[in-house]
């Protein structure tokens, strides 16, 4: 468990946080720029001292006001990467990663040639940081972190300095990270795509204070949470398996726990898991079972809130089963529908609204949770 229970002072921000968290997976700290994310995280490493409270990370105290205990950063096992990669310019990728083996102090957790080959830099040894790309620097980064045998890894915001091809090209690398290594991962970002394709966790920032903390697809069920992800951006996550191919359409089915999706078609092998984000915007509610309609993804439900909103929208919620789906329809619509706690409704999902930056790959929970065997260098 990852303890969180202290205040700082930081100008004219009182900054507030309260969570405890798994020690395991991914964790978000999701929230705009401002929010407090990065004195979060700092807090963590030991960058920041906080005014009063207590920082643990598996019982393991690296801060606590009351007993006097405030560990010097080198001393708390924890790896760290920046936004900007701060690889050292006069030495190439390898000497850049042995300075991470030189760095560990702990217990060996991950060996030189995993690393290497999760991250795939056996072809960039050589070279020296200006003959990179930003997505290669960032693995190098990633690298040097792993090397360094930490208990924890923060990352803030890794991507945000990358096009949107180097975020594709890096995405996948720190999607493997917990499956992989067994490693927890602090990882904050304002990118609601990131933090739904990465997390396992999400906690909420907002103006210093942690607002909302929990499983990730239950922080993103909750209407109340609108305002702070954003409107547009908001949704539902559902998880998913692959179940089958439809070569002639280039469709692929999955399954979930109340149905099945058809989306554009997913290159992974049918019984891979998969994670799949719904967006608000791209869920149309019907009183009947629609025929003569090119929509295929058609969900029975019942609607169990409705949340109107400035303006003309509403955001309805409606519950499938054993997960939720959120639709932002105008209050007008509302209206002319009759919707209120109780309304059987059909959610309808357009296919086209399902591509590829909306499903991503899950880790299996068995992997996920047994680290990597751990091999001496």
């Amino acid at each position: 468990m990852i303890e969180l229970h202290f205040r700082k002072k930081l100008g004219a921000l009182d900054f507030a946080v309260d969570v405890s968290l798994p020690s395991r997976g991914v964790t978000a700290l999701f929230g705009r720029s401002g929010a407090g994310k990065s004195s979060l995280i700092n807090a963590v490493a030991g960058i920041l001292a906080p005014d009063h409270g207590r920082i643990a990370v598996d019982q393991r105290v690296f801060f606590d006001s009351q007993a006097r205990v405030n560990l010097p950063i080198e001393k708390r096992g924890i790896g760290y990467v920046f936004q900007d990669a701060r690889l050292f310019p006069h030495l190439d990728v390898a000497a850049n990663l042995r300075y991470g083996l030189r760095r560990a102090r702990g217990p060996v957790r991950t060996d030189w040639d995993s690393v290497i080959g999760v991250l795939g830099l056996s072809h960039l040894l050589t070279r020296r940081p200006h003959l990179l790309s930003g997505g290669e620097k960032q693995r190098v980064a990633l690298g040097r972190a792993l090397l360094s045998q930490p208990s924890l890894l923060l990352m803030d915001e890794p991507l945000a300095s990358l096009d949107a091809p180097r975020k594709a090209e890096v995405l996948p690398y720190i999607e493997r990270l917990a499956g992989e290594f067994g490693l927890p991962v602090l990882y904050v970002s304002h990118s609601i795509e990131e933090v739904t394709r990465l997390a396992d966790h999400l906690v909420i920032v907002a103006e210093g204070r942690t607002v909302a903390s929990g499983e990730l697809a239950d922080v993103m069920a909750r209407p109340e949470h609108s305002t702070l992800i954003g409107r547009h951006e908001a949704g539902s996550v559902l998880e998913c398996t692959v179940a089958q191919h439809n070569d002639d359409y280039a469709l692929t089915t999955l399954h979930f726990a109340d149905g099945q999706l058809r989306v554009p078609r997913v290159d992974l092998d049918p019984g891979s898991a998969v994670r799949v984000r719904i967006q608000t915007r791209d869920v149309t509610l019907a009183l009947s079972r629609p025929m003569d309609v090119s929509i295929m993804n058609k969900l029975p439900g019942r609607v169990v809130g409705i949340t109107p909103e400035d303006g003309p929208y509403a955001e309805v919620v409606v519950d499938l089963g054993s997960s939720t789906l959120r639709s932002l329809v105008t209050r007008e619509s509302c209206d002319r529908l009759g919707l209120q706690p109780g309304t059987p409704v059909w959610a309808l999902v357009k296919s086209v609204a399902l591509d590829g930056r909306g499903i991503s790959k899950r880790q299996s929970a068995a992997k996920a949770a047994s680290p990597l065997r751990a091999v001496a260098d």
